[in-house]
């Protein structure tokens, strides 16, 4: 007996007599409906674990019917079959709590994937209610209360969802965890900065390229969409994508497909797309800078991350998770915020967000002493700068190399670290107390960057 059962509703007896095939060959047992009436009537009488529709049904909308089992099944995934090209109507369909959509005519390897994908969430289904704890998502506030639920819904979907949301304020976490909870989890989670990479190298980048396609092609190279396959591609700052690239991005999304440079032959992806930027996206599309085809495809469900600010309450659990965290990393007591030092946390405004939050700790534990962390050691700033994270102290005697373009700039930076450190324990016969003064660093602070470069020699 087959473990799974499935629900085909279409009209047309051969899109029906495919589907049975193709899904009773995956060892799923089916049941057909050729209108809506007769859906309803199966979806009473049977437990499915997918249901499979078309838009056009004598008797109503495919719409109608996902609608209808998101109000009284919301666990059963629907998929939707539409009309070549008809993206508008796979958006629609994706709004209205379908589950996925497939283009007639039925790519068979598309739709074996998506029955794949839909029905491991009867396995998600099975398992014990997730505490809010487990959540990286921290936070007892109503904004984060609504987000986790928001992330828990969309992790169902494969829409695509674009979360918005100020810099630093987790819009990353956020992406990972829709993917952790979802049925893509045991796929990879490819995340991108598309603001990173240089314009000639996007192609490249995103869709792969063949050996000798170009100048410095030296082997063949595999893209972002292939490294995600089966899994997520979450594009962070989509907006600083240029004009070009965005239309070939819109037609990967589109067709499910890519090119590698230099290869007549397209490659099948089956990835889910998530996106983000700290942008106004929606005022680019109108000032003609972002392409308003690709924002309505990547823009198919949006999710807005709250700023800390909005978010008080939460401010105070986050700094005591985040101490817990450096007192393990850094192997050391776990360092305590004074009444005072709360206070002046639950005042402060975050322009840089959760991610300042982290940056002023990290400084607070290196400046305080004896592991209780007062308004003076977080050095909150007055002129609303945000805290950016430090980087070790480099007096004007020390020289620095310059920066060559094409270098890692985080690779520069941790050579300029280490350069003053080494200098500041070599002119002090490697003492660490006289080389951490001479950085103007707390004895701490040293013995942690230290250990973060690889220079720590105790045994």
């Amino acid at each position: 007996m087959s473990q799974y059962k499935a629900l085909i509703v279409d009209d047309e007896p051969d899109i029906r007599e495919l589907l049975d095939l193709t899904l009773s060959r995956m060892d799923i047992e089916t049941f057909t409906a050729a209108n809506i009436d007769s859906a309803h009537v199966a979806l009473d009488q049977e437990k499915f674990d997918l249901c499979i529709t078309d838009m056009n049904l004598p008797d109503g909308n495919g719409i109608d019917l996902v609608k209808y089992i998101q109000a009284n099944n919301p666990s059963l995934p629907v998929a939707v079959l539409t009309a070549y090209g008809s993206m508008e109507t796979a958006i629609t369909a994706l709004k209205a709590g379908a589950f996925d959509f497939v283009s007639k005519p039925v790519d068979l390897q598309r739709l074996r994937d998506l029955v794949n994908t839909a029905l491991k969430l009867k396995f998600e289904k099975q398992e014990p209610a997730t505490g809010e704890t487990d959540s990286p998502i921290l936070g007892t506030s109503p904004q984060v209360r609504k987000l986790q639920a928001q992330i828990k819904k969309l992790a169902r979907s494969q829409a695509p969802v674009y979360i918005s949301g100020e810099s630093g304020s987790g819009k990353e976490l956020v992406a990972k965890e829709i993917h952790r909870l979802g049925p893509r989890t045991d796929g990879p989670f490819v995340p991108v900065n598309c603001g990173a990479i240089p314009n000639e190298l996007m192609e490249s980048e995103f869709f792969g390229h063949r050996k000798g396609s170009f100048t410095g092609a030296y082997e063949d190279k595999t893209g972002l969409f292939q490294a995600a396959q089966g899994g997520t591609l979450f594009l962070d700052e989509v907006a600083d994508l240029p004009m070009q690239m965005q239309v070939k991005l819109l037609r990967a999304i589109q067709e499910k497909a890519v090119r590698p440079v230099g290869s007549q032959k397209e490659l099948a992806t089956d990835v889910r797309i998530l996106s983000a930027t700290h942008k106004d996206l929606a005022k680019l599309v109108e000032q003609g800078d972002f392409r308003q085809d690709l924002f309505y495809r990547i823009n198919v469900i949006q999710m807005s991350v709250p700023p800390l600010r909005e978010r008080g309450e939460d401010i105070i659990l986050l700094a005591k998770r985040m101490l817990q965290s450096l007192a393990q990393d850094w192997e050391m007591e776990l360092p305590s915020l004074s009444p005072k030092a709360e206070a002046a946390l639950q005042e402060y405004q975050f322009p840089g967000n959760v991610r300042e939050l982290e940056n002023i700790l990290e400084r607070a534990v290196t400046l305080c002493d004896d592991e209780v962390i007062t308004p003076e050691h977080l050095q909150l700033p007055t002129d609303g700068t945000p805290v950016v994270k430090p980087i070790a102290g480099t007096s004007p005697d020390h020289a620095i190399p310059d920066f060559v373009e094409g270098d890692s700039l985080e690779e520069y930076l941790t050579d300029i670290e280490k350069q003053a450190i080494l200098k500041a324990l070599e002119e002090t016969r490697w003492n660490r107390t006289a080389a951490a003064k001479k950085l103007g660093m707390s004895f701490r602070s040293l013995r942690y960057r230290l250990k973060k470069l690889g220079l720590d020699t105790d045994d």
